[in-house]
């Protein structure tokens, strides 16, 4: 099990402390939504999670190898299809490998991001627990 992650709202709205360890990010909702867009909103918070996953996890594979991977780009986007049975989220990345890599490492490099540990979580079963204490 890991750290807990503390997540924090006062009256401010929405403005919302993140802390990890001895870390802490703002979020908020941005003003049209009644924010005050001092940070991420949810949905690109989390996409960032994934992006930095995949970037991270593509880092370490060409490192451990020695191939020049210079730059890893990840964009991420999200969209959210609703049917009366169900609702779809899709989210697209999009990598851009920069060095002198190639096609074949490319290629793997490429397939690895699929491999982090944040996609996994995505793409498999997920059960939420909330309690009051």
């Amino acid at each position: 099990m890991t750290k807990e992650v503390s997540v924090i709202i006062g009256k401010e709205k929405y403005t919302t402390e993140i802390n990890f360890d001895k870390h802490t990010i703002i979020a908020d909702e941005p003003e049209e939504l009644g924010g005050q867009d001092k940070g991420f909103s949810p949905t690109p918070l989390l996409l960032s999670s994934l992006g930095t996953c995949k970037a991270m996890t593509m880092r370490m594979y060409a490192d451990r190898k020695n191939w020049p991977l210079d730059k890893v780009e990840v964009r991420l986007s999200s969209e959210v299809k609703k049917s009366e049975q169900q609702q779809t989220t899709y989210i697209r990345c999009h990598i851009t490998l920069s060095g002198d890599l190639t096609p074949e490492q490319k290629q793997r490099i490429y397939k690895i991001a699929d491999k982090c540990p944040i996609h996994s979580i995505l793409t498999n079963p997920i059960t939420i627990e909330s309690n009051m204490i």
